[in-house]
C-alpha cells in the first residue's frame, strides 16, 4: 500500500473514494488545495452516510489496565495478560500500546502485529514495529492497555460513546470498504439541537445517528458552528477534530 511521508495533497474529487482495495496506511492523512483535512479509515458497523459524524472502534475495556509479564529494554515485544476478553489476530496493528500505571509509565508504542489469543484471560505476545524499543525495563508490576488504530473500522457516533469521534463521512463508503473522512474544515454534519454562529460544536449526547450539538462540556468538541443550527438539518461547522 501507498504511504505519506508528510500530509499528502488530494484533488477533492479524489476523497469521494470507495475501495474494496486498501491504496494507503490507515489514518494517513491528506489536504485539498483549500485546507480542508481527510484521513484514510476502513468502515465497520455501517456503510458511511454523507454529512453524519463517526467515532473510532469502541474501547475494549478488558484490554486496559492489563497486567504485564515481560518486556525487555531494547527489545520489540511486550507479553501482557488479557483482562476477560480474547484478542483477534493483529486487532490492534497500527494502533498503540501505553504502558499506563507502574514500572515503565508514561510510554507510547507503536503496534505492528501480534497473533490471536482465544483464551480471554491468556497471554498477548505484541510485537512492536520495527524501530520501536522498549524504552524503561517493564516488570509484574507494570499495567498496559492496548489502543486500535482510530480509523481501523469507524462506527456511527451514539449518545453513549464507546469510542472518540474522528470524522464526518463527505461520501457514502460501503461497509468493509476503505475511503476517506474529513477531519478538519468546512463541512455539512447532523445538526441535533439549534445552534449559532461561533459556538461551539460538539458530538451529540443527547440524539445518536451521527449527529453534533452545542458543546455542553459532557461529550468531545469537534469544532464551531459557521452558520445557525437548526435540529435534523445538515448544517455547517468547523471540525477542528485534527
Amino acid at each position: 500500500m501507498a504511504k505519506f511521508t508528510s500530509d499528502g495533497l488530494v484533488h477533492p474529487r479524489d476523497i469521494r473514494c470507495n475501495s474494496s482495495t486498501q491504496e494507503y496506511n490507515l489514518g494517513a492523512k491528506a489536504v485539498t488545495p483549500d485546507g480542508r483535512a481527510f484521513r484514510y479509515c476502513l468502515v465497520g458497523g455501517t456503510s458511511l452516510v454523507a454529512g453524519k459524524l463517526y467515532d473510532g472502534p469502541a474501547t475494549v475495556t478488558n484490554h486496559t489496565n492489563m497486567a504485564v509479564v515481560s518486556g525487555a529494554a531494547g527489545s520489540n515485544e511486550i507479553v501482557v495478560t488479557l483482562g476477560g476478553t480474547a484478542a483477534t489476530i493483529n486487532q490492534y496493528a497500527g494502533g498503540v500500546i501505553v504502558i499506563n500505571d507502574k514500572t515503565g509509565q508514561g510510554f507510547t508504542y507503536s503496534v505492528k502485529s501480534h497473533p490471536a489469543q482465544t483464551t480471554t484471560t491468556g497471554n498477548l505476545t505484541v510485537t512492536l514495529d520495527e524501530e520501536e524499543k522498549v524504552v524503561t525495563a517493564l516488570d509484574t508490576t507494570s499495567q498496559a492497555t492496548l489502543i486500535a488504530n482510530q480509523y481501523n473500522g469507524i462506527i456511527i457516533h451514539a449518545d453513549t460513546e464507546t469510542g472518540v469521534p474522528v470524522g464526518v463521512a463527505v461520501t457514502q463508503v460501503t461497509n468493509a470498504k476503505y475511503g476517506w473522512i474529513q477531519t478538519r474544515g468546512p463541512v455539512s454534519c447532523l445538526c441535533n439541537a439549534t445552534t449559532g454562529i461561533g459556538l461551539g460544536a460538539a458530538a451529540s449526547d443527547t440524539t445518536g445517528s451521527g449527529g453534533y450539538e452545542i458543546w455542553d462540556g459532557i461529550l468531545s468538541p469537534i469544532g464551531y458552528a459557521v452558520t445557525a443550527g437548526v435540529a435534523t438539518e445538515y448544517n455547517v461547522i468547523f471540525l477542528t477534530i485534527d
